[in-house]
């Protein structure tokens, strides 16, 4: 899941970024409510951590904006300011969340969790397909009863496909969920992470879920007898 940390204080901006990327989230993070608007209407986010007050514009005015362009991004605003009408205007203009500084991390990373469920259109924490079970509370992957160990980034990719399963993902749509804006590595590297999670998820098993469609990306389907190799059309 990709996430946008909008905080102008440079060391908690990355001490929540750096605490994010821990957890298997990609993360961008920027300093100030115009440099925000550029993230926001430039890639798609799970979620955002949006600071009230900021230089340039500020929080209240970055969130009536974007909703006001019909975006539907979760938003969790953060803020040293308490009071009741303070938390009302940021709900009034559309947050779904409010925490107030200085926060545990561990409730910021439940909170995170609550609001990406919302922004899936689910409030299960667990998606299934065949004999595996994810669950995006815990972080485990069980496959016929078997914990599956995964890397923070092969986590995040399947939890993607899970919740999209059926759907053919390109491979744009994989790396905006495991990448930033600073990434600039090869561009087969999701399909290095997709052999990964195909030895990892498929192996052994008669029904194979990860399947490559040729030329256009990825999908997660429960197909009885489909070799690693197979190729759908799409």
């Amino acid at each position: 899941m990709r996430i946008l940390v909008v905080e102008d204080v440079v060391d908690m901006n990355r001490l929540i970024v750096k605490t994010l990327k821990k957890e298997g989230y990609s993360v961008d993070g920027c300093y100030d409510g115009e440099e925000a608007m550029d993230y926001l209407f430039g890639a798609e986010y799970d979620g955002i951590l949006l600071d009230v007050m900021l230089p340039k514009v500020d929080g209240y005015e970055v969130l009536r904006r974007i909703r006001e362009k019909g975006m539907n991004t979760p938003v969790l605003m953060l803020t040293a300011r308490d009071a009741i009408p303070d938390r009302v205007k940021g709900l009034d203009l559309g947050a779904d969340d409010y925490l107030v500084k200085p926060f545990d991390f561990a409730e910021l990373l439940a909170r995170i969790r609550a609001m990406t469920r919302k922004r899936a259109g689910s409030k299960r924490n667990q998606f299934t397909i065949d004999d595996l079970t994810l669950d995006t509370t815990t972080r485990t992957v069980f496959r016929a009863g078997e914990e599956i160990a995964l890397l923070p980034k092969e986590f995040t990719i399947l939890e993607f496909m899970i919740q999209n399963q059926g759907a053919v993902l390109s491979r744009e749509q994989l790396e905006n969920q495991i990448w930033n804006y600073e990434y600039s590595g090869s561009s087969n590297n999701v399909d290095v992470y997709i052999s990964r999670l195909r030895k990892k998820v498929d192996s052994g098993h008669a029904v194979k879920l990860i399947h490559t469609i040729r030329g256009v990306g990825w999908t997660l389907r429960a197909i009885p007898g489909a070799g690693d190799s197979a190729r759908e059309k799409a």
